[in-house]
């Protein structure tokens, strides 16, 4: 498998663990003010899960144009 389709998939599986944390942060959001002391700690999950992902696709987007 080439460089590219190795990071394409690893982009995918970012990209569904993104999702999952963006639906944790969704699901806490309609359960408060149940808990409320996860907040910080679920939405950084999805924030790391989101930083992550973009830094790939940023990768992916540099290596397709060159």
């Amino acid at each position: 498998m080439s460089d590219l389709e190795t990071l394409k998939a690893e982009i995918k599986k970012l990209s569904a663990r993104a999702m999952d944390a963006k639906m944790n942060l969704h699901d806490l959001s309609e359960e408060l003010p149940i808990n409320w002391q996860s907040i910080l700690d679920v939405a950084q999950r999805a924030h790391d899960a989101f930083a992550v992902l973009e830094e790939k696709r940023a990768v992916l987007k540099s290596l397709e144009s060159a």
